[in-house]
């Protein structure tokens, strides 16, 4: 008897184990989107976007009359170039495929500057089957943002604009495109990722989802679960599956005004150049945690160099957001309103401290600056290289202008430096924040150096470039 109580007890606990789980279950499967529901209501939103590109034939290249000839040159240009001169001079018309969405009632339609770069006539097709001409009022080739504007008599339907800062991983969204020319196509899937950066441009901020996305959704909207756009589709991985990308709304929503009003796209200016903060790197500057944007070169005369950001300082936040990828600054930058003060947290020799930047106008064709210089000299290896002042024939040898300062000559394979890729040539500002010019300051601070320190340096690679390295001396 007791056993069989036992028994019953065991199976109470079970059941009431069994209950109280499916309250969890429930609730979670009733937060799935609506996706019927949600497909109607926003279909007649959603627009497809032809294209066509009016191809000028090439001319074929005529010989010049001073050319020798054979007897034969004749008689090949009369029988072939009559063939080819009829295919050439015959123009062809391009088309091209992919999707927009309207976020106006007058007419105003998002979508990928890809998908409508270079085109002659733009087309587009509501969802009621119309087809109106589109006009491209304004475009950015660096967001990949483009906006069309039609006309109609009567208003259409426009979708509302949500929050993507706010997406979650994990959380249901629904994209609405033209894949491969098959309208009104409907996927679901959900948030892979977040501020993927795939190589695209120097604002790359992308949204990750499974979602199906194909050659055709570009410029499509990315919807999340109430139904607010939250980005873009973009692009997807070629040969993988359930890989897409889309741009965050919010990069839309903060250029959309200037595109309307002027066609283009002015990107604010800081005027530093940074680099991933390295575990290394951190630590060299006695910084506790990897999250920030290291300033590796602050560009003369620049908001920047006005508000007293110097070289090696952590920009840890930018209007009070914090720093958490290095290549978070430059869109966060570029987004600012010119002329506007911006208070920047950065860290510098264990303090951190805020600056005031007024942010200007980014010149999209950086100007090149001058070369390191320096004098002649070698210097011992205990780094990993052979240091040299920069002489006449150093500088002619490795591209630079005559001057004093120092270069990396040699590199030992296999080596500290050698593991962090610094290159011969390579012209070598700092170490540790010292600035050695000459082989007597840099031997000097070599010889404080012991066997386990964290030594940082900062050099100017040949391209021009300004990096900190960081490596472990054996």
């Amino acid at each position: 008897m007791p056993a069989l109580i036992t028994s019953i007890a065991r199976l109470v606990a079970i059941a009431v184990v069994c209950t109280l789980a499916v309250p969890s279950f429930s609730a979670a499967t009733a937060t799935l989107p609506d996706f019927v529901e949600l497909s109607k209501r926003l279909k007649p939103t959603v627009v497809n976007i032809r294209t066509v590109k009016n191809i000028k034939p090439k001319q074929r290249t005529r010989r010049s009359p001073n050319t020798q000839q054979s007897p034969y040159d004749n008689f090949f240009d009369e029988f072939f170039g009559q063939f080819f001169d009829q295919n050439q001079q015959r123009p062809r018309r391009e088309q091209n495929l992919g999707s927009g969405f309207i976020i106006s009632s007058d007419g105003y339609i998002l979508t990928n500057f890809h998908v409508v770069n270079g085109a002659d006539e733009v087309l587009v097709k509501l969802a009621d089957g119309r087809e109106l001409k589109g006009q491209i009022k304004g475009g950015d080739e660096k967001f990949d943002l483009a906006l069309i504007k039609i006309t109609d008599k009567e208003k259409v339907p426009a979708l509302e604009l949500g929050d993507s800062d706010k997406l979650e991983v994990g959380e249901w969204v629904m994209a609405i495109g033209n894949p491969f020319g098959l309208s009104q196509t409907v996927t679901a899937g959900i948030v892979s990722a977040k501020g993927r950066v795939i190589g695209s441009g120097p604002y790359d901020d992308f949204i990750q989802t499974d979602a199906s996305i194909n050659p055709g959704n570009s410029g499509g909207p990315l919807f999340n679960a109430e139904g607010k756009v939250v980005g873009i589709a973009t692009a997807i991985v070629a040969n993988g599956k359930g890989i897409g990308f889309a741009t965050p709304i919010n990069m839309a929503k903060a250029i959309v005004d200037q595109l309307r009003e002027t066609g283009k796209v002015t990107r604010g200016y800081l005027g530093v150049q940074i680099q991933k903060l390295t575990p290394e790197l951190a630590k060299s500057f006695n910084l506790d945690a990897d999250k920030g944007a290291l300033v590796a070169d602050v560009i003369k005369g620049s908001p920047a160099e006005k508000a007293g950001i110097k070289t090696g300082d952590i920009i840890l936040q930018y209007e009070g957001k914090p720093i958490v990828e290095y290549t978070e600054l430059p869109r966060m930058v570029a987004a600012t309103p010119l002329d506007k003060k911006v208070k920047i947290t950065i860290f510098r020799e264990g303090q951190k401290s805020e600056v005031v930047a007024t942010i200007d106008k980014l010149k999209e064709e950086a100007e090149g600056e001058a070369a390191a210089k320096g004098e002649e000299g070698q210097a011992n290896d205990k780094l990993g290289f052979t240091v040299s002042e920069l002489t006449k024939d150093l500088a002619a040898r490795f591209g630079y202008a005559e001057g004093k300062g120092l270069v990396i000559t040699e590199v030992k394979p296999g080596s500290p430096a050698d593991d962090t890729g610094i290159p011969p040539g390579t012209l070598l500002l700092e170490i540790n924040g010292q600035r050695p010019t000459t082989l007597e300051q840099y031997n000097k601070l070599v010889a404080q150096l012991k066997s386990g320190d964290v030594t940082r340096l900062l050099v100017k690679l040949p391209d021009g470039s300004v990096h900190y390295v960081a490596m472990t001396l054996p």
